[in-house]
């Protein structure tokens, strides 16, 4: 009896021992996981870089007035398209025009009087100092004769020494004249032409200077819109007190806009300048180009601000509102793609996927994966193409795990139904 009893239990021991040293990486006895698997092919891939942005005009003017006055009238509205250079409002202006008729008087003087300096009065008196030298020219060539003629005499001692004497002194105060006269008319053709006509210009240009100062203060006085646009913005009303540098009005060009948007530094290192973007709004879509990409990285957020400018003739972006800027960078021409979801992440941090094989079961497979887009991702490193990955039901499924590929029957249990042998039974 005893030897009945320790056979069957060494033998159920033995049973046990071996099917624990012949166990496979699936369990004969486990049931396969239903997958679904797609292929891995060859392909084009497009990176598209996205981003959240923000909405501004192509360019905004803050239209302020150079003077302060009463506001004498509007002549838009909020909402309304202005061209450049259009007026869009008048200031009270009537001292203004007071002081421009004053000052254009003012300037007709001064051009009369720098005509009458240059063409009458001091012709004049040049005239005059030339007759005056030409008048003293002949009385010192008389009184030079009739001091030689004296002084002839004297030497021959039919005159006396007395009338000599008087002839000299007459001959000195002629020859005094002469220069004096000649010294006037030097002066008069030289220094005093100079400075005559110098203070009758610079007066003309004085009055004139005041003159344009009043007609530009009085221009100051209708606002123009420095560009076209639509008015975005008239805080003021007619009557009220417009002041220099604050705005009256705010004009905003819209014809095309940009979209300001944040990109992180790894994705902006993929963009080039002439890029073509997409903006993506609730008001509707437009493509454009990327602008502009900042040299600089934002130190509090990592990104680097990116623009993108796109036309936008039916006004249908509005400035201020939220975006999305999709920036179509590199493409690969011939990429091996596989679906997104076949994409798992291992314990380690790394990506992995499943290769579903020929015999039926799921092999892990390492990958370095590059693009993405939309519902594909490229892989570079870790697959080749033709090899099928599970892309559904392989959460939980480890490396070797038995699979029912679609369309498969599974298969059935072999030992389901089994008789027992006689040889159990010893």
């Amino acid at each position: 009896m005893r030897l009945r009893t320790i056979i069957p239990a060494a033998v159920g021991a033995l049973t046990m021992l071996l099917a624990g040293c012949s166990k496979p990486a699936a369990q004969e006895g486990d049931a396969a996981a239903p997958v679904e698997v797609a292929e891995a092919v060859k392909g084009p891939i497009q990176r598209v870089v996205s981003a959240d942005g923000q909405l501004y005009p192509i360019h905004q003017s803050s239209v302020t007035p150079k003077i302060s006055a009463p506001i004498r009238k509007f002549l838009v509205n909020r909402g309304d398209h202005v061209k450049e250079g259009e007026i869009v409002a008048v200031l009270e202006n009537r001292d203004l025009e007071a002081a421009v008729s004053e000052n254009k008087s003012l300037y007709a003087q001064a051009e009369s009087s720098y005509r009458s300096t240059t063409a009458s009065s001091l012709p004049i008196e040049v005239s005059k100092a030339q007759s005056d030298l030409q008048a003293a020219k002949e009385g010192l060539d008389a009184a030079k004769k009739v001091y030689e003629s004296r002084q002839e005499l004297l030497k021959e001692g039919a005159l006396a020494r007395r009338l000599v004497d008087e002839a000299g002194v007459a001959y000195a105060q002629a020859k005094s004249q002469y220069d004096i006269a000649k010294k006037q008319l030097d002066t008069l053709e030289s220094v005093g032409k100079q400075e005559q006509t110098r203070g009758a210009q610079d007066a003309l240009e004085a009055a004139k200077a005041r003159f344009g100062a009043a007609e530009a203060q009085l221009a100051y006085s209708e606002i123009r819109s420095p560009i076209g646009g639509v008015v975005a913005d008239r805080p003021l009303y007619p009557g009220e007190m417009a002041s220099s540098g604050a705005p009256l009005l705010t004009v905003m060009d819209i014809s095309s806009v940009i979209a300001k948007a944040n990109v992180p530094q790894s994705e902006a290192a993929h963009l080039k300048l002439g890029m073509a973007a997409k903006i993506v709004s609730p008001g509707g879509d437009a493509d454009g180009r990327v602008t502009v990409i900042s040299p600089a990285v934002n130190p509090n957020s990592t990104t680097v601000e990116v623009w993108v400018v796109a036309p936008n003739p039916d006004e249908k972006l509005k400035p201020g509102g939220t975006v999305r800027v999709e920036i179509r960078a590199e493409t690969v021409p011939d990429a091996v793609l596989v679906p997104l979801t076949a994409l798992l992440s291992s314990h380690e941090g790394e990506l992995t996927l499943l290769v579903a094989s020929a015999d039926s079961l799921a092999h892990e497979h390492k990958v370095e994966t590059g693009i993405r887009a939309e519902d594909k991702v490229q892989i570079v490193s870790g697959l080749n193409a033709g090899e099928k990955v599970i892309v559904a039901g392989g959460v939980g499924l480890e490396d070797g795990a038995k699979i029912l590929l679609p369309g498969a029957k599974p298969e059935a249990d072999s030992k389901a139904g089994a008789k027992p042998d006689a040889d159990d039974h010893d």
